[in-house]
């Protein structure tokens, strides 16, 4: 079997999505357990432990894009990732199950995903977003944990006695399957993006486009496989904190500390249609929300149509 071959790309991504579920599963199960154990809502686990976890791959991405290909890579696959976030991800899964919003999750970390979305269109309007645009980036996220961390500092203190005593203990295999499961996801769109990047490379498109759609997709892998999972399994506010926190550690987190490493340029033609479309995916989200305080099955086939068109429209 030689090496990129069209096999060798089929099984990275069929090895990938299985890779990819079967982390999913670990994921949701042992954060939700080590959840209830402490004490903390399910929305603030969502927006922090597997919202980072599912950030890995964006991460990993956008830093080696950076430093052996070009910084299109990382933004493209930031963009594009927390677009299909939005429209793909909340969509399908609102589409399995009605997804109720948390008064916390959309008080207290929405603003913060508009707020990541609306800093990036502006830092990034002149054409570069450099290291001191990075360093604010990462500041807003130190404010954002601040504001996490005072809740989960809330939530404890919260908790009578007879709770506490009625909670369950935490175990090493809580733990087990959560890191298992991050192990997965990782490695899992690693291998997905492994067997599909060569294909597009080859073809001639460009950095930026590669970024937006293959590898957007594939990192967007594990927040649809982790949603998708706790939707079914009825822990919706798994699955809206995940693509809320997810959206906010891509931009301030990620985006943050690859303008550090290398500085970003923004060609016009993302100003003109990526940036648009991100608030505008970012705006449409929040309107949705505030509505009902919930994402229907008609709202989640709304996002899901706004995606194909952004899809189509990125064809050359």
């Amino acid at each position: 079997m030689l090496i990129g071959s069209p096999l060798t790309e089929l099984l990275l991504l069929v090895g990938g999505i299985v890779l990819l579920y079967a982390g999913a599963e670990l994921l949701v199960k042992g954060a939700s357990d080590l959840a209830l154990a402490v004490g903390l809502k399910a929305s603030t686990v969502g927006v922090t432990v597997i919202a980072f976890a599912t950030t890995a791959p964006e991460l990993f991405v956008s830093l080696l894009g950076a430093v052996t290909v070009s910084t299109d890579v990382g933004l493209g696959t930031i963009l594009g990732s927390n677009i299909a976030n939005i429209g793909l991800v909340l969509g399908v899964s609102a589409l399995i199950r009605p997804l109720d919003v948390s008064d916390t999750v959309f008080e207290r970390h929405v603003p913060f995903m508009v707020l990541a979305a609306v800093l990036l269109v502006a830092l990034g309007w002149n054409g570069r977003i450099g290291r001191p645009a990075g360093l604010l980036l990462l500041g807003v996220l130190v404010a954002f944990t601040v504001v996490i961390m005072r809740r989960i500092r809330r939530t404890q203190s919260g908790i009578s006695t007879a709770e506490r005593a009625e909670m369950p203990d935490a175990s090493l295999r809580d733990v087990a399957a959560v890191v298992g499961g991050i192990v997965a996801l990782v490695l899992g769109s690693r291998w997905l993006i492994d067997g599909g990047e060569s294909l597009l490379s080859a073809a001639g498109f460009s950095d930026i486009f590669i970024g937006l759609t293959v590898l957007a997709l594939g990192t967007s892998l594990p927040e649809l496989a982790a949603s998708l999972v706790a939707a079914v399994r009825g822990e919706a506010e798994f699955s809206v904190g995940n693509v809320v926190g997810s959206n906010i550690y891509n931009v301030l987190a990620v985006l943050g500390i690859v303008a550090i490493v290398r500085p970003i340029g923004v060609s016009p033609g993302v100003r003109v249609f990526e940036f648009p479309a991100l608030i505008g995916f970012t705006a449409l989200l929040v309107g949705l929300m505030y509505r009902d305080r919930r994402l229907s099955r008609v709202d989640g086939a709304v996002l899901i149509a706004g995606y194909g068109a952004f899809a189509y429209l990125l064809f050359p």
